[in-house]
Protein backbone atom coordinates (compact mmCIF):
# COMPACT_ATOMS: atom_id res chain seq x y z
CA UNK A 1 0.00 0.00 0.00
CA UNK A 2 1.64 3.22 -1.51
CA UNK A 3 1.82 6.45 1.71
CA UNK A 4 2.33 9.60 0.67
CA UNK A 5 3.95 12.03 3.59
CA UNK A 6 2.23 15.56 4.13
CA UNK A 7 5.18 16.88 7.00
CA UNK A 8 8.48 17.87 4.89
CA UNK A 9 11.62 16.04 6.33
CA UNK A 10 14.14 18.86 5.36
CA UNK A 11 14.57 22.39 5.50
CA UNK A 12 14.37 24.72 2.97
CA UNK A 13 16.98 27.37 2.14
CA UNK A 14 16.38 30.61 3.19
CA UNK A 15 15.49 32.96 0.14
CA UNK A 16 16.00 36.88 -0.40
CA UNK A 17 13.65 39.53 -0.17
CA UNK A 18 11.86 40.82 -3.20
CA UNK A 19 13.56 43.34 -5.04
CA UNK A 20 11.33 45.57 -3.99
CA UNK A 21 11.62 45.76 -0.69
CA UNK A 22 15.06 46.10 0.00
CA UNK A 23 18.05 48.83 -1.02
CA UNK A 24 17.48 51.89 -2.44
CA UNK A 25 13.89 50.68 -3.78
CA UNK A 26 12.71 49.59 -0.80
CA UNK A 27 13.83 53.04 1.11
CA UNK A 28 12.05 54.55 -1.33
CA UNK A 29 8.94 53.03 -1.40
CA UNK A 30 8.87 52.90 2.18
CA UNK A 31 9.33 56.79 3.06
CA UNK A 32 8.21 58.56 -0.34
CA UNK A 33 5.51 56.39 -1.42
CA UNK A 34 3.93 54.58 0.96
CA UNK A 35 0.52 56.18 0.63
CA UNK A 36 -1.23 58.10 -1.86
CA UNK A 37 -0.80 60.95 0.27
CA UNK A 38 2.97 60.80 0.77
CA UNK A 39 3.49 59.90 -3.06
CA UNK A 40 1.37 63.11 -4.08
CA UNK A 41 3.85 64.89 -1.57
CA UNK A 42 6.71 63.26 -2.68
CA UNK A 43 6.49 64.29 -6.48
CA UNK A 44 5.17 68.04 -5.42
CA UNK A 45 8.50 68.28 -3.36
CA UNK A 46 10.71 66.67 -6.14
CA UNK A 47 9.47 69.20 -8.91
CA UNK A 48 9.78 72.33 -6.47
CA UNK A 49 13.28 70.80 -5.73
CA UNK A 50 14.11 70.84 -9.75
CA UNK A 51 12.55 74.38 -10.09
CA UNK A 52 14.87 75.55 -7.82
CA UNK A 53 18.17 73.95 -8.50
CA UNK A 54 17.87 74.37 -12.22
CA UNK A 55 18.54 77.95 -11.38
CA UNK A 56 20.84 77.36 -8.55
CA UNK A 57 23.49 74.82 -10.11
CA UNK A 58 24.29 76.47 -12.91
CA UNK A 59 24.79 79.65 -11.47
CA UNK A 60 27.07 77.78 -9.12
CA UNK A 61 29.02 75.36 -11.93
CA UNK A 62 29.26 78.17 -14.40
CA UNK A 63 30.80 81.01 -11.51
CA UNK A 64 34.74 81.48 -12.61
CA UNK A 65 37.87 81.72 -10.25
CA UNK A 66 39.70 83.95 -12.61
CA UNK A 67 38.76 87.19 -11.87
CA UNK A 68 40.12 90.33 -10.53
CA UNK A 69 36.81 92.34 -9.67
CA UNK A 70 33.66 91.87 -9.98
CA UNK A 71 33.34 93.43 -13.09
CA UNK A 72 36.28 91.76 -14.60
CA UNK A 73 34.48 88.12 -13.14
CA UNK A 74 31.37 89.51 -15.31
CA UNK A 75 33.05 89.79 -18.20
CA UNK A 76 35.32 86.28 -18.09
CA UNK A 77 31.45 84.48 -17.51
CA UNK A 78 29.46 86.61 -20.37
CA UNK A 79 32.38 86.07 -22.77
CA UNK A 80 32.57 81.87 -21.94
CA UNK A 81 28.89 81.27 -21.61
CA UNK A 82 27.69 84.40 -23.64
CA UNK A 83 25.71 87.61 -23.02
CA UNK A 84 23.06 87.94 -20.26
CA UNK A 85 24.51 84.63 -18.16
CA UNK A 86 25.16 85.47 -14.70
CA UNK A 87 27.14 83.14 -12.62
CA UNK A 88 29.41 83.39 -9.14
CA UNK A 89 32.04 85.06 -9.24
CA UNK A 90 34.36 83.12 -6.61
CA UNK A 91 37.26 84.75 -7.44
CA UNK A 92 36.78 86.93 -4.01
CA UNK A 93 36.93 83.74 -2.09
CA UNK A 94 40.15 82.90 -3.72
CA UNK A 95 41.39 86.77 -3.32
CA UNK A 96 40.11 87.52 0.27
CA UNK A 97 39.90 83.45 1.88
CA UNK A 98 42.78 84.47 4.23
CA UNK A 99 40.33 87.64 5.55
CA UNK A 100 37.54 85.72 6.03
CA UNK A 101 39.60 83.42 8.00
CA UNK A 102 41.57 85.01 9.81
CA UNK A 103 40.98 88.96 9.65
CA UNK A 104 43.62 91.24 9.69
CA UNK A 105 45.82 88.77 11.51
CA UNK A 106 49.20 89.15 10.18
CA UNK A 107 50.07 86.66 7.60
CA UNK A 108 53.46 86.08 8.97
CA UNK A 109 51.97 84.74 12.12
CA UNK A 110 49.58 82.65 10.03
CA UNK A 111 51.24 79.45 11.79
CA UNK A 112 49.66 80.39 15.39
CA UNK A 113 46.13 80.14 14.95
CA UNK A 114 46.59 77.15 12.52
CA UNK A 115 48.59 75.50 15.34
CA UNK A 116 46.10 76.39 18.21
CA UNK A 117 43.28 75.09 16.31
CA UNK A 118 45.03 71.69 15.52
CA UNK A 119 45.77 71.58 19.46
CA UNK A 120 41.86 72.37 19.73
CA UNK A 121 41.49 69.04 17.71
CA UNK A 122 43.80 67.27 20.09
CA UNK A 123 42.29 68.56 23.47
CA UNK A 124 38.79 67.14 22.41
CA UNK A 125 39.32 63.91 21.15
CA UNK A 126 39.76 62.32 24.63
CA UNK A 127 37.19 64.55 26.04
CA UNK A 128 35.25 63.36 22.80
CA UNK A 129 36.22 59.67 22.19
CA UNK A 130 37.22 57.29 24.79
CA UNK A 131 38.95 55.55 23.16
CA UNK A 132 41.82 58.24 22.61
CA UNK A 133 44.31 57.60 25.78
CA UNK A 134 43.17 59.26 28.65
CA UNK A 135 46.78 61.02 28.93
CA UNK A 136 45.76 63.70 26.63
CA UNK A 137 43.46 65.16 29.14
CA UNK A 138 46.47 66.58 30.79
CA UNK A 139 47.11 68.51 27.26
CA UNK A 140 43.17 69.16 27.14
CA UNK A 141 43.26 71.06 30.91
CA UNK A 142 46.29 72.93 29.55
CA UNK A 143 45.29 74.07 26.12
CA UNK A 144 43.18 76.93 27.18
CA UNK A 145 46.07 78.71 28.47
CA UNK A 146 48.47 77.19 25.31
CA UNK A 147 45.65 78.77 23.12
CA UNK A 148 45.78 82.10 24.43
CA UNK A 149 49.58 82.46 24.64
CA UNK A 150 49.42 81.40 20.80
CA UNK A 151 46.92 84.20 19.61
CA UNK A 152 47.56 87.10 21.81
CA UNK A 153 51.73 86.59 22.17
CA UNK A 154 53.05 87.95 24.74
CA UNK A 155 54.93 86.69 27.78
CA UNK A 156 54.15 82.54 28.72
CA UNK A 157 54.47 83.15 31.81
CA UNK A 158 51.01 85.45 32.12
CA UNK A 159 48.72 82.19 30.96
CA UNK A 160 51.02 79.92 33.36
CA UNK A 161 50.54 82.34 36.23
CA UNK A 162 46.55 81.96 35.65
CA UNK A 163 46.83 78.12 35.33
CA UNK A 164 48.84 78.24 38.72
CA UNK A 165 46.03 79.75 39.92
CA UNK A 166 43.18 77.05 39.44
CA UNK A 167 45.97 74.01 40.13
CA UNK A 168 45.78 76.43 44.16
CA UNK A 169 42.26 76.25 44.03
CA UNK A 170 42.17 72.56 43.59
CA UNK A 171 44.92 71.74 46.11
CA UNK A 172 42.83 74.23 48.66
CA UNK A 173 39.56 72.46 47.97
CA UNK A 174 41.52 68.60 48.66
CA UNK A 175 43.44 70.21 51.50
CA UNK A 176 40.77 72.23 53.66
CA UNK A 177 37.93 69.43 52.49
CA UNK A 178 39.69 66.59 54.98
CA UNK A 179 40.04 68.87 57.82
CA UNK A 180 36.91 71.28 57.88
CA UNK A 181 34.13 69.69 55.19
CA UNK A 182 32.76 70.25 51.48
CA UNK A 183 31.42 73.39 51.99
CA UNK A 184 34.79 75.44 53.60
CA UNK A 185 36.63 73.02 50.43
CA UNK A 186 34.64 74.22 47.86
CA UNK A 187 34.62 78.22 49.44
CA UNK A 188 38.36 77.70 50.05
CA UNK A 189 38.88 76.52 45.77
CA UNK A 190 37.38 79.79 44.93
CA UNK A 191 38.82 82.08 47.05
CA UNK A 192 42.17 80.68 46.66
CA UNK A 193 42.43 81.32 42.90
CA UNK A 194 40.80 84.58 43.19
CA UNK A 195 43.39 86.08 45.73
CA UNK A 196 46.69 84.60 43.69
CA UNK A 197 44.97 86.27 40.61
CA UNK A 198 44.35 89.37 42.01
CA UNK A 199 47.32 90.33 44.69
CA UNK A 200 49.81 87.83 43.04
CA UNK A 201 49.69 86.34 39.75
CA UNK A 202 50.80 89.71 37.72
CA UNK A 203 54.41 90.36 40.10
CA UNK A 204 54.95 86.49 39.96
CA UNK A 205 54.80 86.44 36.08
CA UNK A 206 56.49 89.69 35.77
CA UNK A 207 59.21 88.40 38.26
CA UNK A 208 59.59 84.91 36.15
CA UNK A 209 59.39 87.69 32.96
CA UNK A 210 62.65 89.11 34.24
CA UNK A 211 64.49 86.21 34.94
CA UNK A 212 63.32 83.70 32.24
CA UNK A 213 62.42 85.93 28.91
CA UNK A 214 60.08 83.80 26.94
CA UNK A 215 57.67 85.63 24.57
CA UNK A 216 55.87 85.54 21.76
CA UNK A 217 55.14 88.75 19.19
CA UNK A 218 52.15 90.44 20.36
CA UNK A 219 48.78 90.29 18.43
CA UNK A 220 46.22 93.18 19.16
CA UNK A 221 42.58 92.37 19.68
CA UNK A 222 41.37 94.37 17.11
CA UNK A 223 43.55 92.66 14.52
CA UNK A 224 41.29 89.53 15.01
CA UNK A 225 38.27 88.48 12.90
CA UNK A 226 36.87 86.17 10.46
CA UNK A 227 36.17 82.63 11.59
CA UNK A 228 38.84 82.28 13.90
CA UNK A 229 37.35 85.15 16.13
CA UNK A 230 34.06 82.65 15.85
CA UNK A 231 35.76 79.65 16.72
CA UNK A 232 37.76 81.47 19.72
CA UNK A 233 34.21 82.98 21.27
CA UNK A 234 32.35 79.74 20.45
CA UNK A 235 34.77 77.49 21.81
CA UNK A 236 35.52 79.23 24.78
CA UNK A 237 31.88 80.24 25.50
CA UNK A 238 30.83 76.36 24.99
CA UNK A 239 33.81 75.02 27.48
CA UNK A 240 32.87 77.57 29.94
CA UNK A 241 28.93 77.58 29.96
CA UNK A 242 28.69 73.68 30.64
CA UNK A 243 30.43 73.63 34.22
CA UNK A 244 29.00 76.83 34.76
CA UNK A 245 25.25 76.02 34.22
CA UNK A 246 25.47 72.85 35.82
CA UNK A 247 26.82 74.60 39.22
CA UNK A 248 23.79 77.37 38.73
CA UNK A 249 20.93 74.05 38.07
CA UNK A 250 22.58 72.71 41.50
CA UNK A 251 22.14 75.83 43.29
CA UNK A 252 18.16 76.22 41.79
CA UNK A 253 17.77 73.23 43.11
CA UNK A 254 19.79 73.82 46.51
CA UNK A 255 18.11 74.47 49.88
CA UNK A 256 20.35 77.13 50.60
CA UNK A 257 17.89 80.12 50.35
CA UNK A 258 20.40 82.47 49.44
CA UNK A 259 22.71 80.42 47.39
CA UNK A 260 18.93 79.34 45.39
CA UNK A 261 17.83 83.13 45.23
CA UNK A 262 21.24 84.23 43.88
CA UNK A 263 20.76 81.38 41.35
CA UNK A 264 17.11 81.73 40.52
CA UNK A 265 17.86 85.62 39.94
CA UNK A 266 21.12 85.20 37.63
CA UNK A 267 19.15 82.87 35.70
CA UNK A 268 16.20 85.02 34.82
CA UNK A 269 17.55 88.13 34.39
CA UNK A 270 20.06 86.55 32.05
CA UNK A 271 17.59 85.11 30.44
CA UNK A 272 15.30 87.83 30.38
CA UNK A 273 17.56 89.99 28.29
CA UNK A 274 18.34 90.13 24.65
CA UNK A 275 22.10 88.68 23.75
CA UNK A 276 22.54 91.93 21.68
CA UNK A 277 22.10 94.00 25.11
CA UNK A 278 24.51 92.11 26.70
CA UNK A 279 27.02 92.39 24.17
CA UNK A 280 26.52 96.68 24.29
CA UNK A 281 27.06 96.06 27.91
CA UNK A 282 30.30 94.61 27.31
CA UNK A 283 31.44 96.78 24.59
CA UNK A 284 30.47 100.11 26.17
CA UNK A 285 29.25 100.25 29.87
CA UNK A 286 31.23 98.01 31.13
CA UNK A 287 34.63 100.36 31.15
CA UNK A 288 32.37 102.81 33.39
CA UNK A 289 32.47 100.30 36.38
CA UNK A 290 35.71 99.56 36.33
CA UNK A 291 38.98 102.20 37.59
CA UNK A 292 40.39 104.54 35.42
CA UNK A 293 42.92 103.89 32.79
CA UNK A 294 41.68 100.01 33.19
CA UNK A 295 42.32 98.15 29.55
CA UNK A 296 39.72 95.43 29.77
CA UNK A 297 40.26 93.54 26.28
CA UNK A 298 37.11 93.60 24.34
CA UNK A 299 37.00 89.49 22.97
CA UNK A 300 37.57 89.36 26.38
CA UNK A 301 34.56 91.10 27.94
CA UNK A 302 32.43 89.65 24.59
CA UNK A 303 33.55 85.88 26.18
CA UNK A 304 32.39 86.68 29.16
CA UNK A 305 29.23 88.19 28.48
CA UNK A 306 28.83 85.42 25.81
CA UNK A 307 29.34 83.08 28.29
CA UNK A 308 27.33 84.48 31.23
CA UNK A 309 24.42 84.74 28.76
CA UNK A 310 24.83 80.85 27.39
CA UNK A 311 25.32 79.58 31.05
CA UNK A 312 21.85 80.40 31.86
CA UNK A 313 19.94 78.65 29.17
CA UNK A 314 22.59 75.76 29.48
CA UNK A 315 21.44 75.43 33.43
CA UNK A 316 17.87 75.42 32.98
CA UNK A 317 18.67 72.29 30.18
CA UNK A 318 20.16 70.55 33.06
CA UNK A 319 17.29 71.32 35.26
CA UNK A 320 14.88 69.57 33.14
CA UNK A 321 17.12 66.83 32.59
CA UNK A 322 17.63 66.77 37.25
CA UNK A 323 13.93 66.58 36.78
CA UNK A 324 13.17 63.74 34.85
CA UNK A 325 15.07 61.25 37.00
CA UNK A 326 12.86 59.40 38.99
CA UNK A 327 12.98 60.10 43.04
CA UNK A 328 14.30 56.36 43.06
CA UNK A 329 17.49 57.30 41.74
CA UNK A 330 18.09 60.17 44.65
CA UNK A 331 17.05 57.41 47.06
CA UNK A 332 19.72 54.96 45.81
CA UNK A 333 22.52 57.08 46.14
CA UNK A 334 21.39 57.75 49.92
CA UNK A 335 21.04 54.17 50.20
CA UNK A 336 24.73 53.62 49.24
CA UNK A 337 25.82 56.10 51.69
CA UNK A 338 26.93 58.44 48.99
CA UNK A 339 27.49 62.13 50.49
CA UNK A 340 26.24 65.07 48.08
CA UNK A 341 28.69 65.69 45.71
CA UNK A 342 29.73 62.23 45.73
CA UNK A 343 25.91 61.44 44.56
CA UNK A 344 25.63 63.90 41.88
CA UNK A 345 29.42 62.99 40.20
CA UNK A 346 28.75 59.39 40.23
CA UNK A 347 24.59 58.94 39.58
CA UNK A 348 22.53 62.16 39.72
CA UNK A 349 24.77 64.23 36.75
CA UNK A 350 25.79 61.58 34.35
CA UNK A 351 22.03 60.09 33.86
CA UNK A 352 21.02 64.23 33.78
CA UNK A 353 23.76 64.95 31.48
CA UNK A 354 22.78 61.84 29.07
CA UNK A 355 19.16 62.70 29.07
CA UNK A 356 19.89 66.31 28.16
CA UNK A 357 21.88 66.13 25.21
CA UNK A 358 19.81 66.84 22.52
CA UNK A 359 19.28 70.03 24.12
CA UNK A 360 22.76 70.62 25.23
CA UNK A 361 24.17 70.34 21.76
CA UNK A 362 21.24 72.57 20.54
CA UNK A 363 22.34 75.12 22.93
CA UNK A 364 25.85 74.77 21.77
CA UNK A 365 25.05 75.35 18.08
CA UNK A 366 22.96 78.22 18.99
CA UNK A 367 25.37 79.77 20.83
CA UNK A 368 28.00 79.12 18.02
CA UNK A 369 25.87 80.97 15.02
CA UNK A 370 24.99 83.61 17.80
CA UNK A 371 28.95 84.50 17.72
CA UNK A 372 28.09 86.37 14.28
CA UNK A 373 26.15 89.00 16.21
CA UNK A 374 29.63 90.12 17.70
CA UNK A 375 29.53 92.29 14.14
CA UNK A 376 26.89 94.86 15.51
CA UNK A 377 29.79 95.82 18.04
CA UNK A 378 32.42 96.10 14.89
CA UNK A 379 34.35 92.76 16.03
CA UNK A 380 34.73 91.54 12.31
CA UNK A 381 33.62 88.31 13.00
CA UNK A 382 32.76 86.58 9.16
CA UNK A 383 29.48 88.78 8.70
CA UNK A 384 31.69 92.14 9.61
CA UNK A 385 34.55 90.53 7.55
CA UNK A 386 31.97 90.10 4.51
CA UNK A 387 31.08 93.83 4.70
CA UNK A 388 34.24 94.97 4.68
CA UNK A 389 35.27 93.05 1.86
CA UNK A 390 32.36 94.96 0.06
CA UNK A 391 33.44 98.33 0.87
CA UNK A 392 36.07 97.50 -1.37
CA UNK A 393 35.81 99.26 -4.93
CA UNK A 394 36.66 96.09 -6.62
CA UNK A 395 34.11 93.62 -5.18
CA UNK A 396 31.77 96.61 -4.30
CA UNK A 397 27.89 95.02 -4.39
CA UNK A 398 29.06 90.92 -4.42
CA UNK A 399 26.99 89.28 -1.80
CA UNK A 400 26.32 85.80 -2.54
CA UNK A 401 29.33 84.34 -2.96
CA UNK A 402 30.46 85.78 1.02
CA UNK A 403 27.39 84.72 2.33
CA UNK A 404 27.25 81.38 0.76
CA UNK A 405 30.68 81.07 1.45
CA UNK A 406 29.67 81.93 5.18
CA UNK A 407 27.28 79.81 5.80
CA UNK A 408 28.85 76.59 4.20
CA UNK A 409 31.44 76.63 6.91
CA UNK A 410 29.08 77.16 9.71
CA UNK A 411 27.07 74.31 8.79
CA UNK A 412 29.81 72.29 8.48
CA UNK A 413 30.69 73.17 12.05
CA UNK A 414 26.76 72.89 13.22
CA UNK A 415 26.48 69.58 11.65
CA UNK A 416 29.90 68.07 12.92
CA UNK A 417 28.41 68.91 16.43
CA UNK A 418 24.77 67.71 15.50
CA UNK A 419 26.34 64.51 14.09
CA UNK A 420 28.58 63.85 17.07
CA UNK A 421 25.03 64.50 19.54
CA UNK A 422 23.48 61.42 17.86
CA UNK A 423 26.92 59.29 17.91
CA UNK A 424 26.89 60.08 21.37
CA UNK A 425 23.03 59.29 22.60
CA UNK A 426 23.33 55.91 20.67
CA UNK A 427 26.64 55.27 22.50
CA UNK A 428 24.97 56.02 25.89
CA UNK A 429 22.33 54.26 24.98
CA UNK A 430 20.86 51.57 27.19
CA UNK A 431 17.45 51.00 27.51
CA UNK A 432 14.94 48.76 25.80
CA UNK A 433 13.46 50.05 22.56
Amino acid sequence: MKTESYVRTEMLGEKSPPATTVGLIGWVRENLFNGWFNSILSVLSALALFFVLEDILPWIWRGTWTGTSLQNCREVIQATYGEGVTAACWSVIGDRYHQLLFGFYPSELYWRPILAFVGLLVALSPVLFTSMPRKFLWFSAVYPFLCFWLLWGGSVWLPLSALAGFVLGYLAFGSVGKAAGNLAAVIAAILVPVLWWLFLAGNVASGLESFIPLELQHVESAKFGGFMLSVTIGVTGIALSLPIGILLALGRQSDLLILKSMCVGFIEFIRGVPLITLLFVASTLLNIFLPPGTQFDIILRVIIMVTLFASAYMAEVIRGGLAALPKGQYEAADSLGLDYWQAQRLIIMPQALKISIPSIVSTFIGLFKDTTLVSIIALLDPIGMSNTIRSDTDWNGIVWELYGFTAMIFFIFCFSMSRYSMYLERKLQTGHR
